[in-house]
């Protein structure tokens, strides 16, 4: 009786604490929106925070940006229940800011102003290319956008303790996610339509602060726990696992040898080399990401933001791999799957545990549960304002200004329908949000990186390296590699014919991995090269013009 009574009392102390913590950092977030619209003038104030953060400030703001829910909940799950496989993520994603260093960033900052398709645009026809540049950013996205708040609503039924048949203030488990969707949709509209690049900045910097000290904060205290031995955690981990040595080995999600079936065996290693493709080559062509690199005043400090951004985002992937092996270590896989199939919920359920030996009890475990909580919140809340920002610009900025206005709008005109797009992209994203809870949010992200990768990272690289390069070829590498990646997931065992996919009584599934990268890649950089060959217009002295600015700097904005 008394531990029903404790845990009660720690299930209600870890509401109040992470509504408390969350209400705080809301304020605060709010308070910095509110300093950053009176700095806000111009339409390089709104979409480039003015260029005035160093290369450490945008370092941690990418961070903030790029360290989403999926990466602190999704990664961390995925290790817990599949060990050695669920680690690739981490290193794909962190891997991935390489190629982003060495072949994006200088060159992005010198020869652009606000978006990708400045860059794309500079030496080609405006309008088709912008138009093709605005649809594949807010595609993009809103997939993305997807997956941060259906993260978010599931996330909140777990922490509020709104289970099945309970309630809270009245709301059944449905109504509190949907009430949550909604509030972190207001949320991102308000921090992005009044406090602008700065403002979101500001937060992203923030939470990534935060998210930082949070995941430092419980590796160690896993660390503590068994003596600083890594091989007693690993020991114990693949023990509690169920699956032994196996779950320290590859093979036990992806590359798996079906004994007897030589074609389930070969697509299941290709699945891993597609998974691999996207997140490595998916980051260069993320639109959120890419505006990140006009925030600095030089092509010097966009190197240097880079910089920072590899060092706090590999040190955070590395802290996953402690926290992932840690919840299977001390909670083990049955009692995650228990509470969330896919594993989103192993950080949160981690923080418990700890709590509860560390600081003692149920209360202590409720603490620490609120405090992670409050932290995921923070992630989810940075990383769909940045997101929000990206798609409003293009909209504004892009289809706006460029295409229906033909570049004679003014930048009140411009800033005014920048706000409007975000106030119109969080209400689409709110009701998509909705509708979508059921669906699985890791493949939202693989699949907003597998599209990134296809559409916008041809089109970037050509415009960028290849001479011959024209409207034509933009506009067939952005839409060939967006309409092929969409298709092909759509006829994936991801949508349909899988008992894990969005549709499972369902099965019209043709196409057999789960991720196109594979296919829609190289399609993405085939049809930018078609285009462009079939096409007879060329502009050399435009290309010279680009090269010389994306490599000094010269007459950059």
């Amino acid at each position: 009786m008394n531990t029903v009574l404790a845990a009660e009392a720690g299930g209600t102390t870890a509401r109040n604490l992470t509504i408390t913590l969350f209400l705080v950092f809301v304020a605060v977030t709010l308070a910095i929106t509110i300093w950053a619209s009176r700095q806000t003038k111009t339409a390089t104030d709104f979409y480039a925070g003015g260029r005035s953060f160093s290369g450490f400030q945008n370092g941690m703001a990418i961070g903030g940006d790029y360290m989403s829910a999926a990466s602190f909940l999704g990664i961390a799950g995925i290790i817990a229940l599949y060990g050695y496989d669920g680690f690739l993520y981490s290193i794909g994603f962190l891997v991935a800011w390489l190629v982003a260093l060495l072949l994006v960033a200088e060159l992005l900052r010198n020869s652009g102003r606000y978006t990708m398709a400045d860059v794309l645009a500079f030496r080609m026809r405006q309008r088709p290319v912008r138009t093709a540049a605005a649809v594949s950013t807010i595609t993009v996205s809103i997939f993305y956008l997807l997956a941060q708040m259906v993260g978010a609503g599931a996330l909140v039924a777990l922490l509020l303790g709104i289970k099945p048949g309970t309630t809270f203030l009245g709301m059944d488990a449905d109504t509190a996610k949907v009430a949550t969707i909604i509030m972190v949709g207001a949320l991102m509209i308000i921090y992005v339509t009044v406090g602008g690049m700065k403002g979101t900045t500001y937060v992203q910097i923030v939470k990534a602060f935060l998210l930082m000290a949070g995941a430092l904060v419980m590796t160690v205290l896993v660390l503590a726990k068994f003596n600083f031995n890594l091989s007693s955690l690993l020991g114990q981990a693949a023990e509690a696992s169920g699956k032994g040595s196996a779950f320290l080995e590859p093979g036990l999600r992806y590359g798996v040898d079906t004994p007897g079936d030589a074609l389930k065996t070969f697509y299941s290693k290709m699945d891993l080399l597609s998974l691999g493709i996207a997140l490595v080559l998916g980051t260069a062509g993320l639109p959120h990401i890419l505006i990140r690199f006009y925030t600095v005043p030089t092509a010097k400090a966009a190197r240097k933001s880079v910089l920072w951004a590899i060092g706090i985002i590999g040190t955070f992937y590395l802290l996953t791999l402690a926290l992932g092996f840690g919840a299977a270590a001390l909670v083990g896989g049955k009692a995650i799957t228990a509470q969330d199939k896919a594993g989103n919920t192993a950080a949160p359920q981690l923080a418990e545990a700890l709590g509860i030996d560390f600081l003692g009890g149920n209360l202590g475990g409720a603490t620490l549960l609120a405090i992670i909580a409050a932290v995921a919140f923070a992630t989810i809340l940075a990383v769909v304002a940045g997101l929000t920002l990206a798609s409003s610009s293009s909209l504004a900025h892009d289809f706006y200004a460029n295409v229906i206005k033909n570049g004679q709008a003014s930048e009140r005109q411009e800033v005014a329908v920048a706000r409007i797009s975000a106030l119109v992209i969080g209400a689409v994203s709110i009701a998509l949000s909705i509708f979508a809870q059921s669906l699985n949010v890791a493949f939202l992200v693989a699949l907003a990186f597998a599209v990134a990768a296809s559409g916008n990272l041809p089109a970037i690289l050509y415009s960028l390296f290849w001479k011959r390069f024209n409207t034509s070829g933009a506009v067939w590498a952005i839409y060939g590699g967006l309409i092929s990646a969409v298709v092909l997931v759509f006829f994936s065992p991801v949508v349909s014919g899988a008992p894990t996919a969005m549709f499972p009584e369902h099965d019209w599934h043709v196409f057999p991995l789960s991720n196109p990268g594979i296919i829609s890649i190289p399609l993405g950089f085939l049809c930018g090269w078609i285009g462009t060959v079939i096409s007879k217009e060329h502009d050399e002295e435009k290309y010279a013009e680009l090269e010389v600015r994306a490599l000094t700097g010269a007459g950059a904005h």
